[in-house]
């Protein structure tokens, strides 16, 4: 199993750039790798399957032909695309992972998770998270208008920036408490996330347990993937 993960690619229309670099990256794959797991904010935001906008016509098109003919790939929701759902899956040939999610890669305990669940010292946004995860308001969004859909998104992501500018890198990382109470519960020996846009590879000695944490980076001039392989971790960087 030759598997890369990849996480925070934030696509829109805003930002061509990262559309082709994620086109090229799925084409260099399909060689390279057996399976592909995107954790999480494929995209910059995800008002729900029925969305016809023509660019994620395109990414469709994209990932259905990737999945045809090459690698198995997988997706975790993020904070901003939690709401892809089932169409979104069949039109590509993608599967749904609940989050976290454990498997076995190479003799290796793997347990990926897209990683905002662990951010818990921003309180603000783990309430927003609480709320916005339950199917009532999920039910209650996805049956609005959608361009009602899109204004709420809009505010929401102005709200969600202006928030996040006001608070300190230390509140938006992960709570070491938090990652320490969810290695302890997992016992992993690899725990792979994203979210933080702080690329990383992390030893950790607990109780007896060796274990990485690797975070993924985001992607923006550079772009980031991770490899695996039966020896090593690999957090590559590469230029957008």
């Amino acid at each position: 199993m030759k598997p890369r993960f990849i996480s925070d690619i934030h696509l829109s229309e805003k930002h061509p750039e990262l559309t082709q670099a994620f086109f090229t990256f799925l084409e260099e794959s399909k060689e390279a790798c057996t399976h592909l797991f995107i954790l999480g904010d494929l995209f910059e935001t995800w008002i729900g399957d029925d969305d016809d906008l023509p660019l994620y016509g395109e990414i469709k098109e994209a990932l259905l032909s990737f999945t045809t003919n090459g690698p198995k790939t997988f997706f975790m929701h993020g904070n901003r695309d939690f709401l892809i759902g089932e169409t979104f899956a069949n039109e590509t040939g993608i599967t749904i992972l609940p989050d976290p999610y454990v498997l076995d890669i190479n003799n290796q305990k793997v347990v990926l998770s897209h990683g905002d669940s662990l951010c818990t010292d921003d309180t603000d946004y783990m309430n927003f998270r609480n709320e916005v995860h339950t199917e009532k308001w999920q039910s209650s969004f996805l049956q609005k208008d959608i361009n009602e859909r899109k204004q709420i998104a809009a505010s929401l992501r102005d709200d969600s920036e202006e928030a996040t500018s006001k608070k300190s890198d230390a509140v938006t990382d992960v709570n070491a408490q938090a990652v320490e109470n969810f290695i302890n519960k997992h016992q992993p020996d690899l725990f792979i996330h994203g979210h933080t846009h702080r690329p990383g590879i992390h030893n950790i000695e607990l109780n007896n347990l060796s274990s990485k944490r690797i975070v993924l980076g985001d992607w923006g001039t550079k772009g980031w993937y991770l490899a695996l392989d039966s020896k090593d971790a690999d957090l590559k960087e590469f230029n957008i």
